[in-house]
């Protein structure tokens, strides 16, 4: 299989993941402000590209699950905008907040992963 038949496949299961995970944690709202959902699927999808990599993945796993599946699980853009909206709805403390949490959290999965894989 060609890499872009990878990748294509693995986004697919990403984004259904990610929709799915955002379903299951909650999307924003008035009355619920903080973005658990973008913070679990950058976590999550950090752990397990790190995983995969650590464990010496070959080119064709890389693209399903690293590019393909966590790439369209992850998402740096809604962390962006969401952040943002936070900052401008007045709510800075809780921006800065989601900046940490995103950062921290995902170099935590990394870690962890190197653990898993016995790095």
């Amino acid at each position: 299989m060609t890499p872009a038949y990878l990748i294509g496949a693995g986004a697919a299961v990403g984004a259904v993941a990610r929709y799915a995970t955002n379903g299951y944690v909650g999307r924003v709202t008035p009355d619920r402000p903080f973005p658990y959902g973008t913070v679990t699927v950058n976590v999550v999808g950090s752990f397990v590209l790190g995983l995969v990599t650590f464990l010496g993945a070959g080119a064709d796993v890389l693209a399903l699950v690293g590019t393909g599946a966590c790439g369209s699980y992850t998402t740096f853009s809604s962390f962006s905008v969401e952040t943002v909206r936070l900052w401008e709805n007045g709510d800075r403390a809780l921006a800065a907040w989601n900046s940490v949490v995103n950062l921290a959290g995902a170099l935590t999965g990394i870690g962890v992963a190197a653990v898993v894989a016995g790095i």
